[in-house]
């Protein structure tokens, strides 16, 4: 058999398995049933499974067997893409490439980030699958991975470049983290589709990705690349929230692959959550479970305890979407321990401010609202208090349409028309396709009081709205 992956532990079936129960004697023994009915004698046992899971791949069509059976056991499809034993490609799809090596990551990263802004096209869930598996299979890269030349040996070579010629100073890196954290701001505040969030792509081609040149110390290298990451992501979620899905996916998957190229875990764990959400809210939720799953299992022992209960809180917004109340509940309730542990006066990374019981609390509405359990909802939503909207204006915002939905649900005209006003008025203010689509869903909530005078006047106010998403919306 030619064209199998390497010999490496096969993290995406082990996050199948252990995600979803399922023993090791147990899929052995459906294997072999499946085998049977179609004409084929095998004989696994719980030992083979382990085989499995350390990297080995069976002939075909066993692969499709193993797929099957985990179909069975989920209640959804499992390809053998997602159980790591498809054959390798020669070449991923365009964007969505994700090197082994770093030093050919550099080179897509350069590569993706000088090019055109990517496609319009729609969110493809399989777009995500061999970067999720080899992020799993390694997390980082090895410390004796490839860098670029320190300096001196580029002057010995006469290759020396304006780039590799300098030293990485403190600044830099500084210069960087804040460019990063503003225009994560400007993304909340703004819209993922205001023009300020066109300066990350600059950031990244004119200032960050020039410095991947300049080496100076392995530390201070690590740290660029975990920079360069954060940018990547919050270029990828402004990108969803302007309704980029396509371009979006691309940009998460450099924004995974260089923080594994900085070794940095907790950044890898933080970047493959956001795209667990991401693929969520694309409408996958099974596969976002998986995701958010892998992603805890992985920065278990590596991040720190708010990127977990972030991890946690993606899976129990899967699990709700999926109409699983106990298993979102149980999550849930993990997140909030995680938070619980944090110790007073931990300075986590300005990136992660946000995770916060507060947000959790907001999160738990829309839980609660995806489970239709209204007065859940609605009580979380009191637990969250009132948030500040100066520089969260879409979060608040989202909150409130969320809440006019499940108000909705509770039968509460009143209450729901309150806060769809108050989403309404506040979502005008950004550019954001996400945005617009939460408003839709309110005034879908409000459809059987149409022929309520308030309810007409607020779905007139929006359609008529100049709710903004585009190139053409106010400065």
């Amino acid at each position: 058999m030619t064209g199998r992956r390497p010999r490496t532990p096969n993290a995406a079936l082990a996050v199948l398995l252990n995600g979803h129960g399922m023993s090791h004697k147990g899929l052995a023994f459906r294997v072999n049933q499946l085998a049977e009915h179609a004409g084929n004698a095998t004989a696994y046992k719980h030992s083979s499974v382990a085989r499995w899971l350390a990297g080995a791949t069976p002939k075909d069509p066993v692969p499709q067997y193993i797929a099957t059976a985990l179909s069975e056991r989920i209640g959804r499809t499992v390809t053998v893409e997602e159980i790591g034993m498809d054959a390798v490609p020669e070449e991923a799809p365009r964007g969505w490439n994700f090197p082994r090596g770093r030093e050919e990551a550099i080179k897509g990263a350069r590569s993706h980030w000088s090019g055109a802004d990517g496609p319009c096209g729609a969110f493809a869930a399989s777009g995500y699958v061999l970067p999720v598996i080899r992020w799993l299979a390694v997390p980082a890269d090895s410390i004796n991975a490839t860098l670029p030349p320190h300096p001196s040996d580029c002057a010995s070579t006469g290759q020396e470049s304006s780039s590799a010629a300098r030293l990485i100073g403190t600044q830099d890196l500084k210069e960087l983290t804040d460019a990063a954290e503003q225009a994560r701001v400007w993304d909340a505040q703004f819209g993922g589709a205001n023009w300020r969030l066109s300066s990350i792509r600059r950031c990244l081609n004119e200032r960050a990705l020039p410095l991947l040149d300049a080496r100076q110390g392995e530390a201070t290298a690590r740290e660029l690349f975990s920079i360069t990451a954060e940018l990547s992501r919050v270029a990828a979620w402004a990108a969803f929230d302007a309704g980029r899905s396509a371009s979006a996916q691309q940009h998460f998957v450099q924004a995974l692959r260089l923080a594994r190229a900085g070794g940095d875990v907790e950044m890898g764990t933080y970047v493959l959550t956001t795209m667990a959400l991401h693929t969520l809210l694309e409408g996958a939720p099974d596969q976002a479970l998986d995701m958010a799953q892998g992603a805890f299992h992985r920065g278990r022992r590596h991040a720190s305890r708010r990127v977990l209960a972030f991890a946690k809180l993606a899976e129990a917004r899967a699990l709700a979407r999926m109409g699983d109340a106990t298993g979102a509940s149980t999550a849930l309730s993990r997140a909030e321990s995680w938070l619980d542990k944090i110790t007073p006066g931990a300075q986590d990374s300005p990136r992660l401010s946000y995770v916060t019981h507060g947000r959790l609390a907001a999160d738990a509405t829309e839980i609660f609202r995806d489970l239709r359990k209204p007065k859940a909802a609605l009580g979380w939503s009191q637990q969250a208090g009132k948030l500040s909207d100066v520089h969260q204006t879409r979060a608040v915002g989202l909150r409130m349409a969320v809440v006019a939905t499940a108000a909705c649900q509770a039968r509460d005209l009143d209450q729901a028309l309150d806060h769809a006003d108050q989403a309404l008025v506040l979502l005008q203010r950004v550019e954001s396709t996400r945005a617009r689509t939460y408003l839709e869903d309110v005034a879908t909530a409000l459809a059987p009081w149409a022929a309520e005078p308030r309810t007409n006047a607020f779905v007139q106010r929006l359609h008529e709205g100049e709710l903004t998403t585009g190139a053409g919306a106010a400065r």
